[in-house]
């Protein structure tokens, strides 16, 4: 293992699957185009980005001991990203997320996380053991959280004291999953990166911009939040700072997966490098714009 690492990202380590065509697509298509196999999940995009960045990351996750989970360890390394912490199961396979997106966007997609989910509480035993951390001297640096843990790990997560002292960034994994945030709304140390409609759900009401959607979740008790609304004005709320709000730049879009990670790990660099609220949120925003042109490697 390397030295401590600068940001500890926990959640989704797998094989993305992702088939692209340059074709508008709709139900039943079947059209040419190009499909990858590329290290994925949501914690594992955060950290690649964040290592191209110039951050030492590590992932805190479940890969099984099989040979994709032999070859995505070995992926993580050449990318920069630390697997020492992660736990290696013996009996779960190496989790999966296959997606179809057009020239109209994400068509479809399916996420096999089922082993990160079996795993449970084993995936954070370096912050309770001593490795990173213990409950009378937690972790507290910087944790990147996607919500593919279940929602009885969110929560205990939300109450223990491994995380009293973190500087919590959490993010949902997908619009389905985006309601198992809610135990985390009360946290103090957490900013939650949201897209509308994920706002909409945790909030359990429609909102029709970015910005009204950050001062509603101020509202319910979040202590700080950015919310991203594809291609239209993004915004960042601080309870007792307000609401600001940033619009991206008009750019052609060649892929749609991947894109919030990188919004959010372009925003934790930013300000890790002393950036204000207002040139954190443009970073994030340029950052993202350039993923989805196609300009950023995946």
């Amino acid at each position: 293992m390397s030295a401590t690492p600068d940001i500890l990202c926990i959640g989704s380590v797998l094989w993305d699957i992702i088939g692209r065509s340059a074709i508008v697509m709709r139900q039943g298509s079947d059209v040419p185009g190009r499909i990858t196999r590329l290290p994925g999940g949501v914690a594992m995009n955060i950290a690649m980005t964040l290592a191209r960045l110039g951050l030492r990351p590590a992932v805190l996750t479940a890969v099984g001991r099989d040979a994709a989970g032999d070859e995505l360890v070995a992926a993580c390394d050449r990318l920069g990203v630390e697997t020492g912490f992660a736990y290696r199961s013996d009996d779960l396979p190496t989790d999966q997320y296959m997606a179809v997106e057009g020239a109209n966007g994400l068509i479809a997609a399916v996420a096999d996380a089922h082993s990160l989910e079996a795993a449970g509480d084993k995936i954070l035993r370096p912050l309770a053991d001593g490795t990173l951390g213990s409950a009378g001297d937690p972790w507290r640096g910087l944790i990147a959280l996607d919500g593919n843990l279940t929602v009885q790990l969110l929560a205990e997560v939300a109450a223990s004291p491994l995380f009293a002292g973190a500087d919590l960034r959490v993010a949902p994994a997908s619009p389905g999953k985006a309601e198992r945030l809610v135990p985390l709304m009360g946290h103090p140390g957490a900013t939650l990166y949201v897209n509308l409609e994920e706002a909409g759900l945790i909030a359990r009401e429609v909102f029709a911009d970015a910005g009204a959607a950050a001062e509603g979740l101020l509202a319910r008790g979040a202590a700080r939040v950015l919310v991203t609304d594809g291609g239209r004005a993004c915004a960042e709320g601080t309870r007792g700072a307000g609401v600001i709000v940033d619009a991206p730049p008009k750019v052609m879009v060649t892929r749609v997966t991947g894109a919030g990670d990188t919004f959010m790990a372009a925003h934790i660099v930013a300000e890790r490098r002393g950036a204000d609220r207002r040139a954190a949120l443009a970073a994030a925003i340029r950052a993202a714009a350039t993923y989805v042109s196609g300009e950023m490697p995946s």
